[in-house]
């Protein structure tokens, strides 16, 4: 039985070599490992994490050990404090730290790509999470088969297998992996998805993965429109953006401005209660005397003069103002 992400491999017409591994030591990541390895010896590279949450991470990350030695893979392991804020989700923390982690570990290797494992029912499950919080075209669309993220670029090659599929090679070739007891806790709204909705899904509709494959790829175009045309708006508005600019726009065109301004020049993402009121404010911002100071995200959103500003909150920023195992 051919490994399947062997398969998705070879379709990778130009792949980015040398090439670093994203490794838990998980089913997925294995399977991605184990491929890789194969198809260019010599050349990859398995970045490990060590989250620190659970008694069992030791373990996780001397299995990872034991595996690389075998495959004759270089293992570049980073143990790093992934709990949460009050009031921040545990999983968003844990990804970002993550991504964070698995970025300094390539560079510090010269290394600029590296390569996730998550298949076809991860970007099903988030898509549901987006769907779920009342996301916009960039949430519907999934996880992109490439990006760049802390001057690294993620790439996920395997995202039109099923997990089945992987799992299955696993167990045909008896091919050891780690089992996160995580995975089964029903508090963490991706596992819930998986066991509860998933399965449910699989009966009613059997090409669930393909469709919403399908519906991800053309929230993505609808995105990359909308991105255009504020980016076209925002630059005839200017960096901070002029009131008299935004003031003109449409109602919907001015809230494509503001969110996409908000997000490319600050990195945050405003409630749609937030943007509303924002748009209500500039909409009424006739005068010079009319003020604006809105909380938006983690900061604010002011008027000064003729134009809008946002600023960071955080005490750290004010000098600066202007898991699952695959």
């Amino acid at each position: 039985m051919e490994n399947p992400a062997a398969q998705a491999l070879a379709s990778w017409a130009a792949a980015p070599l040398p090439l670093a591994i994203a490794y838990s030591g998980g089913a997925d990541s294995t399977a991605l490992l184990h491929a890789a390895a194969a198809r260019w010896p010599g050349q990859v590279h398995a970045l490990h994490v060590h989250h620190g949450l659970q008694q069992a991470a030791d373990d996780f990350e001397a299995h990872c050990a034991t595996a690389c030695a075998t495959l004759g893979v270089p293992l570049h392991s980073a143990r790093i404090d992934a709990r949460h804020a009050p009031g921040e989700s545990p999983e968003d923390a844990a990804r970002r730290a993550r991504y964070a982690t698995l970025a300094a570990l390539a560079l510090a290797r010269g290394l600029r790509h590296v390569a996730l494992a998550q298949h076809a029912d991860d970007q099903v499950e988030t898509m549901l999470i987006a769907l779920g919080r009342g996301a916009g075209l960039d949430g519907l669309a999934g996880m992109p088969r490439c990006m760049e993220r802390h001057g690294v670029s993620f790439h996920r090659p395997l995202l039109d297998l099923p997990a089945d599929a992987l799992r299955a090679w696993l167990a045909a070739g008896g091919v050891a992996h780690v089992v996160d007891p995580t995975n089964a806790d029903l508090r963490y709204t991706r596992n819930r998805l998986r066991q509860l909705v998933l399965p449910a899904l699989e009966a009613a509709l059997p090409q669930f993965r393909e469709t919403f494959a399908r519906s991800a790829r053309n929230a993505a175009r609808g995105s990359a429109l909308l991105a255009e045309l504020a980016a076209l708006d925002l630059a005839e508005a200017g960096a901070p953006p002029a009131l008299a600019v935004l003031r003109a726009l449409p109602r919907e065109r001015l809230a494509n401005a503001l969110r996409h301004w908000l997000r490319r020049d600050h990195g945050v993402v405003p409630s749609e209660a937030q943007l509303e009121q924002l748009q209500d404010q500039i909409a009424a911002c006739s005068t010079r005397g009319h003020q604006i100071r809105l909380k938006i995200a983690s900061g604010r959103v002011e008027r000064e003069g003729a134009l809008l500003h946002w600023y960071n909150a955080s005490p750290l920023s004010q000098s600066a103002a202007p898991a699952r195992k695959r």
